[in-house]
């Protein structure tokens, strides 16, 4: 019974998420309270969500006072030289920045912490996708799977819980699967090009000579030019408005909901007052040492990122006033990330406290036939895909994986086969409504968590299939 309960939970908020019929924080909230209910576990329903709270308020700080540490950053002008560069390489073509958004989310996902990269990712990119009326669940997608893919490094999680669980190296796990990952890398750039050439044909080739395309990058970087450019549509109609001063009608059909969002083309003005030129190489080195110590887990990230925020606020902005507003800048990004989070702690507090998560896991494993044992690794894989979109990874990997790997054992399966296939999952598992970073990319992004999910989902699990087949065709797995 409590097997049913739980994929019906799981199912419940999928659709209502999907079909918009509720937000996300309350789908988190009401559906696995009604189902705690059902399941005639009400009485323990508030033990459940302060365990729940009390394992994801880690994660919640680590996340608002990271969001706060990467918005000063971004603000004094840290990732402008990469902005700039991303941006001459993408010019108005849609195909080149759907391509440059997934270079730009697979070269920041190299820190190992999927929030970060969606921040910088989103910052760099939302201006342009928004100039150029592009899809903005392409960006979200996009930028989920690659860091999916990425995920995987020993620093990024995954791989560390697998070799602890299965108490083997991660190195002996990681080192071997390199090729899997790498053709599952350029199956995300593959990715990024067929949906660039598809936003490229619905909204036409934009020719600019190359006067017009400086004055374009400025303009899209700051939307402080004061006067509009326009560039004429290869195989389109009209015109296309390129940039527009603070006043000026340059995007005259925003998105629904969010008037007035030429606010965010300010963001990374080339001239705003928050830039701090003089301080560029401490922010570098402070970001340098930040991620190094987070890499080497000097101290928890979340009191890392604390610290770092602390510093970049003091040494960045020494007056007070300076302070409040930009922490009052970011406070929207904050509160939203960490209301989720908290919400999420509802779900996976119902989910482990009724047993649910448990006795969903032991019917996945009871249903495998035991002709598939000596193929043990290969269910694992495909396991992997469902298993950790709709668990945690530490749910999956100290829960689930120990019992796969007990049952390859007996068929001859090594546990490095077990723990390497473990892995094919992490591109879909980005996108889980049970991770928090996801919620800081449709945050930032603005855009509907169910439609990012209906867009993503598909092209997740089609990554997560190729890395797996990689691996076989390998002799990794």
């Amino acid at each position: 019974m409590l097997t049913i309960l739980g994929f019906a939970m799981i199912a419940t908020f999928l659709v209502l998420i999907m079909t918009k019929k509720m937000s996300p924080i309350a789908a988190l909230v009401l559906i696995p309270a009604l189902f705690c209910v059902a399941v005639g576990q009400g009485a323990e329903l508030g033990d459940y969500v302060i365990e729940g709270v009390g394992n994801l308020a880690p994660t919640a700080a680590m996340l608002m006072f990271a969001i706060v540490y990467f918005g000063v950053m971004i603000d004094v002008g840290l990732f402008d030289p990469i902005v700039r560069a991303i941006l001459r390489f993408c010019k108005a073509d849609p195909l080149r920045i759907v391509v440059g958004t997934a270079v730009l989310a697979a070269i920041v996902s190299l820190d190992g912490d999927g929030s970060t990269t969606f921040m910088i990712t989103v910052s760099a990119m939302y201006p342009l996708y928004k100039r150029l009326k592009m899809s903005l669940v392409v960006m979200t997608g996009v930028a989920a799977t690659a860091n999916g893919v990425m995920n995987t490094l020993p620093w990024g999680g995954p791989t560390a819980r697998a070799a602890t669980a299965l108490k083997v190296d991660a190195a002996d796990i990681f080192v071997p699967m390199i090729p899997a990952l790498a053709v599952g890398l350029l199956a995300v750039f593959v990715l990024a090009f067929v949906l660039g050439r598809r936003e490229r044909k619905r909204l036409g080739i934009l020719t600019l000579d190359e006067a017009l395309v400086r004055e374009t990058e400025t303009v899209l970087v700051g939307a402080g030019g004061g006067s509009d450019r326009t560039a004429k549509a290869s195989g389109g109609s009209g015109t296309v408005t390129a940039g527009a001063g603070a006043g000026a009608d340059a995007d005259p059909a925003p998105a629904a909901g969010h008037a007035g969002d030429e606010e965010e083309f300010k963001g990374l003005d080339p001239n705003r007052a928050t830039l701090r030129p003089r301080l560029y190489w401490f922010n570098a080195g402070l970001t340098v040492a930040l991620l190094t110590a987070m890499i080497m887990e000097l101290m928890p990230i979340p009191v890392l990122f604390l610290l770092g925020a602390a510093l970049a606020l003091t040494v960045n902005f020494p007056h007070m006033p300076d302070q409040r507003a930009r922490i009052a800048a970011h406070a929207d990004n904050v509160l939203n990330v960490s209301g989720m989070v908290f919400a999420a702690a509802v779900f996976t507090g119902v989910l482990s406290g009724t047993g649910m998560v448990e006795h969903m896991a032991d019917w996945l494993v009871g249903a495998i036939p035991d002709g598939m044992g000596p193929h043990m690794a290969v269910v694992t894989g495909l396991l992997s895909l469902p298993l950790t979109y709709f668990m945690s990874n530490d749910g999956f990997y100290f829960g689930v994986v120990p019992v796969l790997a007990e049952a390859g054992a007996a068929h001859g399966v090594s546990p490095l086969e077990i723990a390497r296939a473990s892995l094919a999952g992490q591109a879909l598992h980005m996108s889980s409504p049970l991770v928090p970073a996801v919620y800081v990319l449709v945050g930032m992004a603005k855009v509907e968590f169910g439609d990012h999910t209906r867009f993503t989902v598909k092209w997740a699990v089609l990554t997560s299939l190729v890395v797996l087949g990689a691996g076989i065709l390998f002799g990794i797995v």
